[in-house]
């Protein structure tokens, strides 16, 4: 059974970091991308940043030079961290990842920016 279970999130002032993570069990972790997406009340959910296997990141551009997708092989866990947040990065964090055309997705983890 795949399981993608996120953590981190929390209430932050306008400015400030939060790490965000996601552990991943029940899949081979290091061949996948691995993906943060986030959905804020009455939007669509985005995609934010995404990493391979060999490291290279990309990131959506209102989060870039703020936020570093990062991935741990061994401990099959991605993270997201996220520096000089603002009120617009209020949303759901979602984790992400395919195999096979099958999306696999966690429940997510709350984050909310207090401006």
């Amino acid at each position: 059974q795949v399981q993608l279970v996120e953590s981190g999130g929390g209430l932050v002032q306008a400015g400030g970091s939060l790490r965000l993570s996601c552990a991943v069990s029940g899949i081979s972790f290091s061949p996948r991308i691995m993906n943060w997406y986030r959905q804020a009340p009455g939007k669509q959910r985005d995609l934010v940043a995404s990493i391979v296997s060999d490291g290279t990141t990309d990131y959506v551009d209102s989060v870039r030079g703020r936020f570093t997708i990062s991935r741990d092989n061994v401990k099959k866990t991605v993270y997201l961290q996220m520096n000089s947040l603002k009120a617009e990065d209020t949303a759901v964090y979602y984790c992400n990842t395919q195999r096979f055309g099958q999306a696999y997705w966690g429940r997510g983890t709350q984050v909310t920016v207090s401006s």
